[in-house]
């Protein structure tokens, strides 16, 4: 097993020499949040190969403007530039053609049970439109109070309270949510 990087840079293979400030920050800043844009992105997309298309897409745009939103919240400005992507992508994607692939042929952990989870929680947030999905993932996945939701997406934030309310309206109907709320309250 290898030793992990102790600097961020060894992982693009920049020695801190050449690297300017600018991106030994913003390569700090994709190791750090990373894995939690694409948790977000696969939430938001259904298929992790699209989530990692929005994460990458989304840093490329952050690192551009890297200079300017480092100072503030970067996490917050790459969040909001996946969920934009996201949602410009459904809107072209109507006249796409689907395609799925083959099964890998071989598989060497039995991942069974996080699959079944993970697909049912896909499937159950696939059954909201995308708006109460949107709104659904930044408020209990990003845990985003409803005002800030509402400044993210460009809407009031009663249109953001009337959107969470419908969807777990909806949610409290599907009987595979209520299975997987009391599986995960006994646990």
């Amino acid at each position: 097993m290898t030793e992990p990087f102790e600097d961020p840079l060894d992982l693009v293979g920049v020695s801190r020499r050449g690297a300017s400030e600018r991106d030994v920050d913003f390569i700090a800043f994709v190791s750090a949040s990373n894995e939690r844009l694409f948790r977000l992105a696969l939430l938001l997309a259904g298929d992790p190969h699209h989530a990692a298309d929005l994460v990458q897409e989304a840093l490329e745009r952050a690192y551009l403007r890297w200079r300017w939103i480092r100072a503030d919240d970067p996490y917050a400005y790459v969040r909001r530039i996946v969920v934009n992507l996201d949602r410009k992508w459904w809107q072209r994607s109507r006249r796409r053609e689907w395609l799925t692939g083959a099964p890998p042929d071989g598989i060497t952990q039995d991942f069974t049970e996080q699959h079944a989870q993970r697909a049912l929680i896909e499937g159950i947030l696939g059954r909201l439109t995308r708006r109460e999905r949107v709104v659904v993932v930044l408020r209990f996945y990003c845990d985003m109070s409803e005002p800030r939701i509402g400044a993210e997406l460009g809407i009031a934030t009663g249109t953001v309270k009337s959107t969470l309310s419908r969807a777990l309206a909806k949610l409290r109907t599907f009987p595979e949510f209520e299975s997987y709320r009391t599986t995960t309250e006994v646990e």
